[in-house]
């Protein structure tokens, strides 16, 4: 599922990460932890596509994807990774449904209102459908962006401090909504953080 080889990245001159050898099956957890600036949040950028690496080699669902570019690396990025960044990106506009349908058009998969009822049901927002992201809580606002995550059923689910500001019960309800929409699917799971509290959670762990 994910296999990186001599990887690192740099701004400019300052290195914000380097890793020499990850492997990762289909439908595992992982957690990545480390300090702020440790390159958690790189990591998961780079396997997401969305940045390419200085140096190395990074392979994830059978694509290479230093060898893919422009409109390719975007269709892959959008079939194949469900990302919850620190920063939850609702469009604010836009209502709850829209915004998964949002996720299914730049995917070019059918518009599936069935499957989006189904997945914000699954995350106990489905009353919520109607709504815009400014009139949820932020826990709520969570739930939707996991749901737009996992609507398109990709192969690899990314969480960037998903329990960030979180209370303890919070926290671990947002663990365990994100482990549960990705052993529906069969989905590999990487969630990067620093929280102590997230540690049991996972057995397997990639220290940075």
């Amino acid at each position: 599922m994910i296999a990186v080889r001599s990887l690192a990245h740099r701004y400019g001159a300052a290195e914000a990460l380097r890793l020499s050898e990850w492997k990762v099956a289909q439908g595992e957890r992982w957690l990545v932890l480390g300090r702020s600036g440790s390159g958690k949040t790189t990591l998961l950028h780079v396997i997401a596509g969305l940045i390419r690496p200085t140096e190395g080699e990074v392979e994830v669902a059978g694509e290479n994807l230093c060898r893919l570019e422009g409109a390719r690396l975007d269709r892959w990025r959008a079939t194949s990774v469900g990302i919850v960044l620190q920063a939850l990106h609702l469009v604010k506009h836009l209502s709850v449904r829209d915004n998964l349908r949002l996720a299914q058009y730049l995917a070019k998969a059918p518009q599936d209102d069935k499957r989006i009822d189904d997945t914000l049901g699954a995350l106990g927002v489905g009353a919520k459908s109607s709504r815009r992201p400014s009139e949820l809580s932020q826990g709520e606002q969570q739930r939707v962006a996991i749901a737009r995550a996992v609507v398109n059923r990709p192969k690899l689910v990314l969480a960037d401090e998903p329990t960030a500001n979180l209370d303890d019960a919070a926290a671990a309800t947002v663990v365990e909504l994100l482990t549960e929409q990705a052993g529906r699917q069969g989905a590999t799971l990487v969630v990067a953080t620093h929280d102590a509290r997230v540690k049991g959670k996972f057995r397997e762990r990639l220290e940075l």
